[in-house]
């Protein structure tokens, strides 16, 4: 597994994907926190980075699957798979090497965003005025759920070796889980009628909870076990190839 995960952080940082990745993500972040007028944290009358973690799941929706889309596509694509299922490696070692990989790319492009806080910390009145137990909680969902949308965007790899179909497929999955279940509780068939439990199986609802600094340990079986659940369907997808 280790080879895998050291694999695919070579071969993101070798080319431009890993660095323009990290470098859109944190445009569009620093734009949002700074320029745009209606979001930027200047123009609040308190300090918060709640713009951060607002936007950042829009952005991850269609970042991450630009990460994930080659993990399997381009293996399938170039013939490589069947190289990997000669090495020592079971199927779920090899899966997990390259969602750990993803991943790792993800908590790299947020690890500059400690600036935003560094900032807002120093902007307080008096300085450090702000919840810094909720913004730790924010960026706990956010590792969570930048770890189910990387679960779902290899498992959506994993079914084509079209890396578009994969990058499309990933954008719809995780929308679907993220904002999808919110809009299906509102329908009228939902309504008065367990609308709460329709809104808890998407990840909307997990994710806001951890962010008011409150760690639920619902919440984080919700997402182990999503993140579970993408990891064993995108081994069962491989083991389509021994069939």
């Amino acid at each position: 597994m280790i080879t895998i995960f050291l694999k695919e952080i070579n071969t993101f940082f070798s080319s431009l994907i890993g660095y323009i990745v990290v470098a859109v993500f944190l445009v569009i972040l620093g734009l949002i926190m700074f320029v745009f007028p209606d979001t930027s944290l200047l123009n609040y009358n308190y300090a918060t980075l709640d713009q951060l973690f607002d936007i950042a799941p829009m952005v991850f929706v269609f970042l991450i699957p630009a990460v994930t889309m080659r993990s399997f596509s381009e293996e399938q694509q170039t013939g490589t798979i069947e190289l990997l299922a000669t090495r020592p490696l079971t199927d779920l070692q090899i899966v997990l090497g390259k969602f750990f990989a993803c991943l790792a790319l993800v908590a790299f492009a947020l690890l500059p965003t400690v600036l935003y806080y560094i900032t807002v910390y120093q902007l307080g009145s008096p300085k450090g005025n702000l919840d810094s137990g909720a913004i730790m909680g924010s960026y706990l969902g956010l590792l969570f759920l930048s770890g189910v949308f990387v679960a779902i965007g290899v498992f959506a790899s994993s079914l084509t070796n079209n890396q578009i179909v994969a990058f499309i497929l990933a954008v719809f999955l995780c929308f679907l889980f993220h904002w999808g279940f919110y809009f299906f509780s509102k329908l009228p068939i939902f309504v008065g009628r367990g609308d709460d439990i329709v809104q808890m199986l998407g990840i909307d609802s997990h994710y806001a909870s951890i962010s008011r600094g409150v760690v639920d340990t619902r919440d984080l079986v919700y997402f182990l076990t999503v993140i579970g659940v993408f990891i064993a369907m995108t081994v069962t997808s491989l083991e389509r190839r021994k069939w």
